[in-house]
């Protein structure tokens, strides 16, 4: 299985718009792939957050509706000025 890792920041007047975001595109991407996403901050800093995409079955399908449903809800405009959302993506080690 194929986990996937995406942390970025943002300015803190934009929490709440950037929670609802998410939780609008965790609701797509649950709907679409049928994974479920986890929203984490960053234990030092409260303007940095990840979501968390485990168990991904078909990465292609996967990949393709985060890029599409991140569009749609406008996720990028939630983000700190000169941020990108970062990805990291792992298998398992076995």
């Amino acid at each position: 299985m194929t986990s996937y890792y995406i942390y970025y920041r943002t300015d803190p007047a934009r929490i709440s718009s950037l929670r609802a975001a998410v939780d609008e595109l965790f609701k797509r991407i649950k709907e679409q792939t049928g994974v479920r996403g986890r929203w984490m901050r960053r234990r030092d800093d409260p303007t940095t957050y990840m979501e968390v995409y485990e168990d991904v079955r078909n990465a292609e399908v996967f990949e393709a509706a985060l890029e599409e449903h991140c569009e749609q809800v406008g996720l990028q405009r939630q983000l700190a000025r000169d941020t990108v959302r970062r990805r990291e993506i792992f298998i398992a080690a076995e």
